[in-house]
């Protein structure tokens, strides 16, 4: 027990730096210095500089602008200078500097000596500082350059966005994403763990090196443990772990085993490391879909970028936690990385919380694909872009995607691009000319014989394919299709295990009676019932990533549109009407929500138009007394009924499996209106009420969290417009003060609304729908965190969250 406890003691210190794999690492955030600009000099200069904590993205602290681009949600780039003075005071031989991230271009300078260039802004990267260091004080500098700000299609930000971590180790050490791991021959009575383990500076080791490998389950048990020597002359080694009784890592019980591995000279230990392991079996079959751990289910996936609204590109964990769990609270079992790794915590969630990951490297390849810039599909498009470094760094960019994030038991496919294969954006083929039915993509026009021709595709995506999988053949490799007819005259689906395909459901039972090995899911579909049918009733087809989680920033319309409203979640991750449909559709607990909106006339016509049934309405119940009003309801139950006041004014109807959705139309009167959703012998499983609301009266506040006592960890308090009678009222757009004292700072309050292009940092902000969400952080000072909400007329709204003493 006395060895288990040192482990445990060690890994500890380890837990947050896991993702280095080597050495001691501490995180290198603070005390930064910032200029905006093109001038390395400034900082002898003085001016224009100010003092920060990493993360940082400069884009969102910008102000909109109808002359910036629209992907970018109207918010700028340009370029950035950071700087940090330091000392070393630790006694280790190396030293190194590992980022989790810079958008983008970025080069690093030690004391004015060049460590390195990294231009893909999604990758994590690290330099060797050892033969740079001096004793006493270092420079740091680091330039950012995001000058050609309409790179990408969505929002990106600017910055060194995610952590910095400075890593001390022995001059050997584990390699950098050296220690890997998968696991093999699961059955109910027993498993095998292999563990890859790579060393740096083998050849100078003086003594023996031995490793050793030990798996612990979560209640701090070991269960395995094994020693072996290393040979200096070997590239990596593996050792196995055998496994009795193995829980396995599956949705519902997402069980999480930790592995410690060592590594000794003569017995001593010299470096050592912790990850995490999940046991569990993925199979892929043409015909019968997916099956997670021998059980054949559905991926009810969505797709998601990198920011979080008023926060831009710096999430905290916190709020990536409340993200997630409000996502899969509906249903939701899989999250596509759209379209580029993103930052470690969101994997290690991922991992707790039961979530698949499908891990994307990018969304561009060796040409530009349009960027839109006066508003998606509007105008002329841009053509900036990540394909200047695509031959140069493809190989190594995809690599690192999968020896940083092989280790996380969430992730069951490896997708080497999106929709790099859009019809003449930028590859072109024959089969586009003319009228083929088909293609339900726009195609710019039919074939283009100047364009690059798609066969490219096909040998790019073989060359890639085997990059993942001479790293990690334990899964699939994918992409994903935005024109897969014009792909399919290609090599391109050949060359992948499991093809995905964007907004092609009516390719689905074609080309899986044209090509019968052909594995096939939604990698990117739409949110409506259909496209969901098209993937809960046929066999085949095993999942959908919907098209998005949460609104998000960039690709945005016609000015004012900070970005997207796709989401099921809107930007402060609140969930929406077409939430609480998903949530019909995919939740296992039973859901009931009602909406309501105008129908106008008795006869159910608006305009000489029959008024449609709708997936987006909202939950309000204030219109003009005997106005005729649709009331839709979704329900997993297999009826419901409607209640105002009580009575029944809405008798019992059935599920409608043509849309979704059940529905009334009755005539409006003040009151509570509730809807209850019933099993098939009337007895309520569900229900949800609105209530007519008066005048705003109040402000209430609901938070999170009572407590803040880790320093960077972030409070979610719920601002809503009340009436007196404690109704919110859904109609409100009063504006609200924030105020905090003490130990926290606000990070931004988000009224998600898609056309409020002000700051969302400052401490104003007008409700939308009657809330908002603020953002309160520990700060460094500590103590308790007193925050009020103030507007004009209304009372006000205090909360006391409990900070570090």
């Amino acid at each position: 027990m006395k060895f288990l406890a040192t482990l445990l003691l060690a890994a500890s210190t380890l837990s947050a730096s896991a993702q280095v794999s080597f050495g001691n690492a501490h995180k290198f955030n603070e005390d930064w210095q910032f200029s905006l600009g093109d001038d390395s000099l400034v900082f002898k200069k003085q001016q224009n500089v100010r003092r920060l904590t990493l993360p940082h993205d400069w884009s969102i602290e910008g102000t909109a602008s109808t002359s910036l681009a629209s992907c970018q949600g109207y918010l700028p780039g340009g370029i950035g200078w950071y700087r940090k003075s330091f000392t070393i005071s630790d006694t280790y031989p190396l030293h190194y500097i590992y980022f989790e991230g810079v958008y983008c271009r970025s080069t690093v300078y030690l004391n004015g000596i060049k460590l390195g260039h990294r231009p893909n802004g999604f990758a994590s990267f690290m330099y060797d500082m050892t033969p740079y260091l001096k004793d006493g004080e270092n420079e740091l500098m680091v330039k950012v350059d995001h000058s050609q700000q309409a790179d990408s299609r969505w929002y990106t930000g600017s910055g060194i966005y995610r952590d910095v971590w400075m890593v001390g180790a022995g001059k050997t050490h584990f390699s950098q994403w050296g220690l890997g791991w998968k696991a093999m021959n699961i059955t109910k009575s027993s498993a095998t763990v292999e563990v890859e383990m790579q060393v740096d500076g083998a050849k100078e080791a003086k003594g023996n090196l031995k490793l050793v490998a030990t798996l612990v389950d979560a209640s701090g048990n070991r269960v395995a443990t094994t020693t072996r020597a290393y040979n200096a002359k070997a590239d990596k080694q593996n050792v196995q772990l055998k496994v009795s009784k193995p829980q396995l890592w599956d949705l519902d019980t997402p069980y999480l085993y930790t592995l410690y591995t060592q590594l000794l000279e003569d017995g001593k230990e010299i470096d050592k490391a912790s990850c995490r392991v999940g046991l569990r079996t993925l199979q892929f079959d043409a015909n019968t879909g997916f099956a997670l751990n021998g059980r054949n289910m559905k991926v009810k996936g969505v797709c998601l970028h990198h920011d979080a609204g008023a926060l831009g590109s710096v999430v905290p964990k916190d709020v990536w936690r409340r993200r997630l769990e409000n996502l899969k609270e509906m249903g939701a079992n899989g999250i596509r990385m759209s379209h580029n790794p993103q930052a470690p915590d969101l994997y290690d969630l991922c991992d707790e919380l039961g979530l698949l990951v499908m891990d994307e490297a990018s969304d561009e390849w060796e040409f530009p694909k349009r960027k839109w810039v006066e508003g998606w599909n509007q105008g002329k498009p841009a053509y900036q872009g990540t394909f200047d470094f695509f031959e140069e760094w493809i190989d190594r960019d995809v690599a690192d995607m999968v020896r940083r994030d092989r280790n996380h038991p969430c992730v069951f496919l490896w997708s080497i691009g999106n929709e790099v294969d859009y019809p003449n954006d930028p590859y072109s083929h024959p089969v586009l000319d003319g009228n083929n039915a088909a293609i339900n993509q726009p195609m710019f026009g039919g074939y283009k014989k100047d364009a690059p021709n798609a066969e490219r595709i096909g040998k790019i995506a073989k060359r890639l394919s085997a990059v993942v999988r001479s790293i990690d053949p334990s899964r699939p490799v994918t992409g994903a299709l935005a024109g897969v007819v014009m792909s399919n005259q290609t090599e391109y689906p050949e060359a992948i295990d499991v093809v995905g395909y964007n907004y092609t459901e009516n390719r689905y039972d074609e080309d899986h009676r044209l090509y019968p090995n052909r594995i096939i899911y939604g990698s990117e579909t739409g949110v409506g019932f259909g496209n969901w049918k098209d993937v809960r009733d046929k066999k085949h087809i095993f999942g959908q990533f919907i098209w998005t989680g949460t609104d998000y920033l960039g690709e945005s319309g016609r000015w004012p549109s900070r970005g997207l409203g796709t989401g099921l979640l809107d930007f402060g991750s609140f969930k929406k009407p077409r939430g609480w449909f998903r949530a019909s559709l995919w939740s296992e607990a039973p859901i009931c929500y009602i909406g309501t909106y105008s129908v106008g006339q008795q006869n159910g016509r608006r305009g000489g138009r029959q008024t449609p049934v709708s997936a987006e309405a909202l939950d309000t119940w204030n219109y003009r007394d005997g106005q005729i009003i649709r009331v839709v309801c979704y329900t997993n139950s297999p009826q419901a009924r409607l209640l105002l006041n009580g009575k029944e004014v809405g008798e019992i109807k059935p599920y409608d499996d043509s849309n979704g959705i059940i529905y009334w139309d009755i005539p409006f009167e003040k009151g509570t209106l509730t809807c209850e959703g019933l099993d098939k012998d009337g007895k309520a499983q569900s229900q949800y009420s609105i209530t007519t609301s008066g005048r705003p009266y109040k402000i209430v506040a609901m938070v999170d969290k009572e407590e803040l006592t880790v320093e960077g960890s972030v409070a979610h308090i719920t601002v809503q417009v009340k009436d007196e009678n404690d109704v919110l009222v859904r109609l409100a757009d009063n504006e609200i003060t924030c105020r905090v004292q003490g130990g926290g700072r606000l990070l931004g309050l988000e009224n998600s609304d898609n056309s409020d292009m002000g700051s969302h940092r400052d401490n104003r902000e007008r409700v939308r729908n009657g809330q908002l969400l603020a953002y309160v952080q520990s700060a460094g000072r500590g103590g308790d965190i007193h925050v009020v909400f103030s507007s004009p007329l209304l009372e006000d709204a205090d909360v006391v969250i409990k900070g570090r003493k």
